[in-house]
């Protein structure tokens, strides 16, 4: 596991170890490791980063790089003689825009470099796909195209940003509609899914996320005022105020897209692959209880990754447009 310290490739170590798997885990140092792996340390950033990683054989890597491809380039190559299989979480994003409901993995792709550095985040994780695929070719390279990650370990901030609003009790500011379907993918069914695929030798890419209709924003947050036993007033308003109020969608309202192109893009896309292949998705009152549990063993405060922006809308705005 490169990484596997925090969030998706946190749940990848704990799932692989659940499965009685040997696992080692190659990491920064910056937070402690799963109890149970080996561990190797080195920053892939620096040189002589991969040090660390020069001996040894593994039967698959898994890499959720997500910044300058050059690096998954470096790791791969190294690796390409000693590994079976190189799975990288790559992302939905490498779709070219606009993209289409119902698009599957044939759509076209964002442009990309295995040798860029610093990029935009599309054509980082198209560049990384690039990579994987230039080391270890077709037939053992698995691209994983992530949408929506949320559950336990959550360092974006998305649902527990709405666990503690919820939580907070009042009048809330529920985006509409409330039937509006959102797709993702809880990170522990993402983790499962993946190990078994790796399991099953499957290459190429994969879009894996919950099918479209598996939940809707009501759910969502109806979900978050039952697990934190709030009394909370969810108020669901109309898309159309909430624009014309200058809100964000996204990133004032976390998961929430109104309905259009861009809700079009992130939750409507086509899964009928990675389900016939084993995709299991959890009812989403499971993964908001999940994820509330492990956000109160930390008193509330959920870690937040420094290259990721906060999300959520701030108190004022919220009780402006309330009070419309």
């Amino acid at each position: 596991m490169l990484g596997g310290t925090e969030f998706v490739g946190r749940a990848v170590v704990d799932a692989a170890l659940a499965r009685g798997w040997e696992v080692t885990v190659f990491h920064r140092g910056r937070h402690e490791p799963p109890a149970g792996v080996r561990t190797l340390t080195g920053d892939r950033t620096a040189p002589d980063g991969l040090a660390a990683l020069a001996e040894g054989s593994w039967d698959v890597v898994v890499d959720t790089w997500s910044a300058a491809p050059s690096a998954v380039r470096d790791a791969a190559r190294l690796l390409a003689d000693r590994v079976g299989r190189y799975v990288y979480m790559s992302s939905r994003s490498v779709y070219a825009w606009p993209v289409a409901a119902g698009l599957d993995e044939d759509g076209p792709l964002v442009e990309g470099s295995m040798d860029a550095g610093d990029v935009p985040y599309a054509e980082a994780k198209r560049g990384g796909e690039l990579a994987a695929l230039d080391a270890f070719g077709a037939d053992r390279t698995l691209l994983v195209r992530a949408g929506l990650i949320i559950g336990a370990y959550e360092n974006v901030g998305r649902l527990p940003w709405w666990l503690n609003r919820i939580a907070r009790g009042g009048p809330v500011l529920a985006p509409g509609p409330r039937e509006l379907a959102v797709q993702y993918v809880d990170v522990r069914d993402l983790a499962e899914w993946t190990l078994d695929a790796a399991e099953a030798e499957l290459s190429g890419p994969y879009n894996v996320v919950c099918p479209p209709g598996h939940a809707t924003m009501g759910e969502l947050l109806e979900s978050c005022a039952e697990v934190t036993g709030s009394a909370a007033e969810l108020r669901w308003t109309e898309p159309e105020a909430i624009l014309a109020a200058g809100v964000e969608p996204w990133s004032d309202l976390p998961v929430w897209l109104p309905p259009g192109e861009m809700h079009d893009a992130m939750h409507a896309g086509d899964v009928s692959k990675a389900v016939a292949a084993g995709l299991r998705c959890r009812p989403v009152a499971e993964t908001v209880a999940e994820t509330w549990a492990w956000l109160v063993s930390l008193g509330g405060v959920a870690p937040q990754r420094p290259d990721r922006p906060s999300v959520g809308l701030s108190p004022e705005v919220e009780a402006k447009l309330l009070g419309r």
